[in-house]
């Protein structure tokens, strides 16, 4: 168990979309959005958002500490908060600022928590349609109180999914790219937070990333093996949040997932 309250946590993340993110929709200012070091936009609603989610989080479990994107962004030393035993809340408040900024209705806020490097629970909001999609390791993964269940097993001629090859090894890249045209289809929707929501309903196949920043894919991964998928880096290694490096492969299934890989990967 995670000794979170999975209720009032998804509470509180509906309340900030609601009050901090959802306002600011179709309304920002230019001077609300701004470029980061590393060419990632940032938002006034992904500061606002992660500033009322970081003390309410923490208030919620005594002793924990939060990891949020844009603290890191400040400070990278933050993440070493994710080496400790102890609870961690990882923190996106917008994923998909690029999505947010330009008024593509794409976005989620998405919330872990992490102990001893392992997720335990997760949350992923869609603020525009206003769905929650919860999971707590064992305990199934669920969207408003339906059950989520991956897409049934397929070649991977047959399967469609979410693909990027704007990080990672560019020589890697440029292999899978050359070989994307031996799957069913790929799509980006350039927001994880609802490429994972796509992957844990059964809407989509599978996922590729390049780019393990923490608060992207831990609250995803855990979502979709609860779902029933199953996930691996690409060189075969679970996935864990401290690591921040390689790549990631989540598909239906094991079966699946060593077929898809033999086909982009080799």
């Amino acid at each position: 168990m995670s000794s979170a309250d999975i209720a009032a946590v998804a509470g509180l993340v509906r309340e900030v979309a609601r009050e901090h993110i959802l306002p600011r929709f179709e309304r920002l200012a230019a001077d609300d959005i701004r470029r980061k070091e590393k060419g990632d936009l940032v938002t006034i609603a992904d500061l606002e958002a992660e500033a009322a989610l970081t003390p309410r989080l923490a208030a919620m479990l005594p002793g924990s500490l939060v990891v949020g994107e844009e603290e890191v962004a400040k400070d990278p030393s933050v993440l070493d908060r994710l080496a400790g035993d102890g609870p961690v809340w990882l923190i996106d408040p917008v994923d998909g600022t690029s999505n947010f900024a330009a008024g593509i209705p794409l976005f989620a806020v998405m919330v872990a928590l992490v102990r001893g490097g392992e997720t335990v629970a997760a949350w992923i909001h869609d603020p525009v349609k206003n769905a929650m999609a919860t999971a707590e390791r064992g305990s199934g993964a669920w969207c408003d109180g339906a059950r989520l269940q991956v897409a049934a097993e397929e070649p991977p001629d047959r399967m469609s999914g979410a693909m990027s090859h704007h990080f990672g090894n560019r020589q890697l890249v440029r292999k899978i790219a050359g070989r994307s045209n031996m799957v069913g289809s790929v799509f980006s929707f350039r927001c994880a937070g609802q490429e994972y929501l796509a992957l844990a309903a059964g809407r989509a196949h599978f996922a590729l990333y390049h780019r393990l920043l923490p608060w992207d894919h831990a609250p995803g991964v855990l979502l979709h093996r609860e779902a029933g998928g199953y996930g691996r880096q690409l060189d075969g290694s679970p996935y864990s949040p401290r690591i921040h490096a390689g790549g990631l492969l989540l598909t239906p299934d094991e079966a699946s997932w060593t077929a898809l890989h033999a086909v982009l990967i080799g």
